[in-house]
């Protein structure tokens, strides 16, 4: 490992067990469990609410990081606003009767995917904070976009 370690062990554990529930609702939808279109749901609400979360560990940042050198723009907070933004917006497909949930999933899990970018460029996160974003959002961006093709495949 790279520098000092920022990350407690039950830090990390918790990390990898919050891809259990994506990989629980994978399962009864891909399976055609009784229960897969309420796993399908829940395949999307779940990642949404943690990339919202995501924009609340930025805003926390941004403070953070003012606070302590005072070089904390508008533009780090207004990064930190979007996910919460975006995972509403994609939302209202399902709430208007349009196709959903798998395009919807699919386009969060690429913004999952990309989320370790703002960390990157905000460059408030330590090393091993990184490893551990990256990680988590590889698994949980792969985890949506399959679930949002077993959406496709199955509605």
């Amino acid at each position: 490992m790279d520098g000092p370690t920022t990350l407690t062990p039950a830090a990390r554990w918790l990390g990898y067990a919050g891809l259990l529930p994506q990989i629980a609702c994978l399962y009864l939808a891909a399976s055609g469990h009784e229960y897969a279109y309420t796993a399908l749901f829940l395949g999307f609400a779940y990642p949404a609410a943690i990339f919202s979360f995501l924009g609340g560990v930025w805003w926390g940042q941004a403070i953070q990081n003012a606070k302590y050198s005072g070089n904390a723009g508008a533009g780090a907070y207004i990064l930190a606003v979007l996910p919460s933004l975006i995972a509403v917006a994609f939302f209202i497909p399902y709430n208007i009767g349009w196709e959903w949930p798998g395009p919807a999933m699919m386009y969060l899990g690429a913004f999952i995917l990309a989320s370790p970018l703002v960390d990157r460029a905000l460059g408030y996160a330590t090393p091993d904070f990184m490893r551990l974003r990256i990680h988590l959002s590889v698994g949980l961006g792969v985890l949506t976009i399959v679930t949002g093709i077993v959406a496709q495949a199955i509605l």
